[in-house]
């Protein structure tokens, strides 16, 4: 992915998510709430970026997310910058939460300074804090939710969520030199070393990938319980998330993780039942 001097607008991020299930989950909220999520959804888009590009030495990557610290500060000193424009009316409208968004910022640093590659279970969950429930934490205010509730949620079903992209996206992220799979785990299969290829290539790989897998169902236990409290807020969108993660989870538990990996996905079909099964469509 390339990085851009300016910031995604939100109908650009709807483009760029059209047919995601992240997509599919933002159509439940009204027109309001929906822009909001998808100005979130572009600024995410745009640091992370930053983090993946092929080229830039670290300075420059960190020079860039510098700038993107000095643009969210304007969203809080009266003076928006153009490059966060999208978020200045949903910062206000929400109350979003500036530590929320520089977390992001510091996760994205965090690949920078890497690449990460086998790192200890609490720098794996600081990691999945910042980059997942920090966004979770940003989306919660969006959808009303009282703090306690949401804080809540957004900390199991953020892990939840990106525990589930890492185990699906191994392939991917060896390729950028990462390996984000815990010591814990790997050490529970009996793997050594930290070179992406050779770890992904390990007979016993299945076994680290269903170590991190039980914590995800952990996680999407956790964030189910929350949401059977019924809490206030539009919470259709976070389940539709939690329904459509979870099945992308069991999936990759069925066909398991021995090369070669296809990277599971859903059809706009399957979608369509989860939206429909789950009473998500009203």
């Amino acid at each position: 992915m390339t990085f851009s001097a300016a910031a995604k607008t939100v109908s650009s991020a709807q483009s760029q998510a059209s047919g995601s299930s992240f997509y599919s989950a933002m159509r439940l909220l009204p027109k309001p709430e929906r822009s909001a999520m998808f100005a979130i959804y572009a600024f995410c888009r745009e640091v992370d970026d930053v983090a993946d590009e092929i080229g830039p030495t670290p300075e420059e990557q960190r020079a860039q997310l510098d700038v993107w610290r000095r643009a969210i500060d304007s969203l809080y000193t009266g003076g928006p910058t153009p490059r966060v424009r999208d978020l200045a009316g949903p910062t206000r409208r929400y109350g979003l939460a500036k530590e929320d968004f520089l977390a992001v910022l510091d996760g994205m640093e965090m690949d920078i300074d890497g690449p990460i590659r086998r790192p200890s279970f609490a720098t794996f969950d600081l990691y999945c804090d910042r980059v997942a429930s920090a966004v979770g934490r940003l989306s919660v205010k969006v959808f009303g939710m009282d703090e306690a509730p949401g804080k809540e949620l957004a900390h199991h079903l953020g892990r939840a969520l990106q525990f589930t992209n890492i185990l699906r996206d191994l392939d991917e992220d060896a390729g950028l030199g990462r390996l984000y799979l815990p010591d814990e785990a790997l050490t529970a299969a009996g793997i050594e070393g930290d070179e992406p290829h050779a770890v992904l290539a390990h007979p016993a790989l299945n076994v680290a990938c269903r170590w991190l897998a039980a914590k995800a169902h952990e996680h999407y236990r956790a964030a189910n319980a929350v949401l059977k409290t019924k809490p206030a807020g539009r919470l259709r969108a976070p389940r539709l998330m939690s329904a459509v993660y979870r099945t992308i989870l069991k999936r990759t538990e069925k066909t398991g993780w021995k090369a070669p990996r296809a990277r599971i996905s859903l059809s706009k079909a399957v979608l369509a039942w989860i939206l429909a099964t789950r009473g998500l469509s009203r």
